[in-house]
């Protein structure tokens, strides 16, 4: 429990800003933290903490004066299945009915800041209606990704039919909970050729891996190695913002690292394993040992192999400093985006008001065709147009023009040619796995890892997670599929973490992404490949609209528009294990799933 009859939670001394109702079209763009460095602090309760170490933190144990209590309602004003944001004086708290009892929580999701009233309250948690993050309601635990933080719990007291909430003030203005941690005790920690746990890739599977083993009480030596020069950021954001600056970015601060004992290698290559030694050799010589290893590589973005490709000025966005120098180029000159998936089209959106022209070439009859449909996918088009971006469709490069080595135009395989100051090549990725060819670590023909439910690739104390993998979707019978998301990540990274603990944790998410465009949000849930039918609910015209994803008689995706929170609706009513039936959803009666209860 956190307020102040118990063992205090952490404690940070940032103030959140809450943007108000007008600024909720830029979810995307205020990443936790609103671009400012978070303080991390230890709680008292850390295993291994010492005074001494401890990241500079208040009081640990909340005094009278730091708390407050109010009565915020009475029993009756809610019904069972019910939440309502209440008024502290010092910070709004989510108050929750469930099964007859209530519970306070912290009322804004740590990842990106939605107001959690407007999710999902199902199966005693509750569903970020942005990006799908659940949250324990019994104690404020996230238990579904994205984002790395819980929410704080208050304390609750009924007397005399009403209802009172007790909190520190600290908590109230904090929104997040870091949980509790163990330390690394590991004398050799830092100047040793060997480690307990070695991570290869710092994106969120491999960050969510290592916290999660700290979280556990796991106490011996993780190294985290990446070909980054960044401590682990938030990666997605790249293409939605691309002049965000690293430090803006990053998912924990420095000292986060250092207080936990979580080692970070910057820019440090693999370029062998050898499973038989348990060993890794990196580019520059260096050897470590391990007795687990992660293997996290994340995915590199696939180039043009056209005439002219070695022109300056075309780029793939991998990395901030990709994102930072394409808006310094692109700001009043002329871009050309290839390929129109989520990349390439929040790339264009981001850049249409810094560029003179913004044009994509895309191989498909309409952007997002695999993904969303060409109905959907249409109607994103002509928003994008209305926004002066010019498409050539069903066409591809077949040439880059220089002028003193300096990209001038683009020449499509219908002869048109375009003129371009800069490219921005969004056409797909490949698993960064070619490290991995020679050691018998099984990979298949297209280069991914192939892991079971407990993230295990065919070797033994050896797990991968992340884009590099393919994995069994438990509620699609177990289909092998690779899903290259950044909520999909978190999850993987987690069940490795516990299986490397032997706790035989099984992936059972509901795959959920999301993409900002032009201030808008599109949310995705589920797996849709492979659909054969579109059932549309609401104005597509207007961008307010729901559509389901069908195969034969099942529901097996749904995106929408300005509908919150139905796909975190669906989200869960996939997660509780029931399939959704076609007829359900052609009718357009959906009070079944807009309904707020469970």
């Amino acid at each position: 429990m956190g307020g102040c009859f118990s063992k205090p939670k952490p404690v940070e001394l940032k103030i959140e800003v809450v943007l108000p109702e007008k600024e909720r079209g830029k979810e995307e763009l205020s990443a936790s933290g609103k671009g400012s460095p978070r303080a991390y602090q230890g709680n008292g309760t850390a295993r291994h903490f010492h005074t001494e170490e401890r990241l500079s933190t208040p009081h640990p144990y909340p005094s009278p004066q730091d708390c407050v209590e109010a009565a915020v309602c009475h029993v009756k004003d809610l019904e069972n299945g019910q939440m309502r944001e209440v008024e502290l004086g010092w910070g709004k708290v989510l108050l929750v009915k469930d099964n007859g009892e209530f519970h306070a929580l912290g009322h804004k999701c740590p990842h990106y800041g939605a107001p959690l009233v407007k999710g999902v309250l199902s199966r005693g948690r509750v569903r970020c209606p942005w990006h799908g993050a659940c949250f324990n309601i019994s104690t404020g635990d996230l238990e579904d990704f994205p984002g790395l933080d819980s929410l704080h719990k208050f304390q609750v007291k009924i007397e005399k039919e009403k209802v009172y909430v007790r909190a520190s003030k600290q908590a109230l203005q904090l929104q997040r909970r870091t949980k509790v941690m163990a330390k690394c005790i590991s004398p050799s920690a830092g100047y040793s050729s060997s480690t307990n746990v070695l991570i290869v890739g710092a994106g969120a599977a491999g960050l969510v891996c290592a916290e999660t083993l700290r979280q556990e009480g796991f106490s011996d030596r993780i190294v985290l190695c990446t070909l980054d020069r960044h401590l682990p950021y938030d990666r997605p954001k790249l293409s939605k913002s691309l002049d965000t600056q690293p430090e803006q970015l990053a998912l924990r601060p420095k000292e986060f690292f250092r207080a936990y004992g979580i080692e970070v290698l910057t820019e440090a290559q693999v370029v062998t394993v050898d499973v038989r030694n348990k060993k890794v050799v990196f580019k520059d010589g260096f050897k470590l040992e391990y007795s687990k290893l992660l293997l996290a590589p994340g995915s590199s973005p696939k180039t043009l192999s056209c005439k002219g490709k070695e022109v300056e000025n075309v780029f793939t966005i991998r990395t901030p400093e990709d994102a930072n120098r394409v808006v310094r180029l692109a700001r009043g000159r002329n871009v050309v985006v290839v390929g129109a998936g989520f990349l390439g089209m929040e790339v264009s959106a981001y850049l249409t008001e810094k560029a003179h022209s913004v044009s994509v070439v895309e191989l498909e009859e309409t952007p997002f065709r695999r993904f969303l449909g060409e109905r959907v996918g249409r109607a994103l088009m002509k928003m994008f147009e209305n926004n002066r971006v010019k498409f050539y469709m069903q066409t591809e490069v077949s040439e880059l023009r220089g002028q003193e080595g300096k990209l001038k135009e683009v020449v499509l395989k219908s002869s048109k040619v375009v003129r371009a100051d800069v490219c921005v090549v969004g056409i797909g990725a490949v698993p960064a796995t070619g490290f991995l060819r020679q050691s018998g670590i099984g990979l298949d023909s297209r280069g991914f890892i192939p892991v079971n439910k407990m993230m295990q690739t065919n070797v033994p104390g050896v797990f991968a997670a992340g884009d590099a993998v393919t994995f069994p979707l438990a509620w699609r019978n177990n289909r092998k599929v690779n899903i290259p998301h950044w909520q999909m990540a978190h999850a993987q990274g987690r069940v490795a973490a516990q299986n490397m603990l032997a706790q035989e944790a099984e992936m059972s998410t509901v795959p959920y992404l999301w993409t900002a465009m032009f201030g808008k949000s599109l949310r995705y849930a589920g797996y849709g490949e492979g659909f054969d039918d579109v059932i549309i609910q609401g104005d597509l015209e207007e961008l307010k609209f729901v559509a389901f994803y069908t195969k034969g008689d099942e529901v097996i995706a749904v995106a929408s528009m300005n509908y919150d929170p139905i796909v975190s609706k669906v989200a869960e009513v996939l997660a509780s294990g029931r399939a959704i039936r076609k007829r359900e959803v052609e009718t357009g009666d959906m009070s079944w799933l807009t309904g707020k209860g469970s």
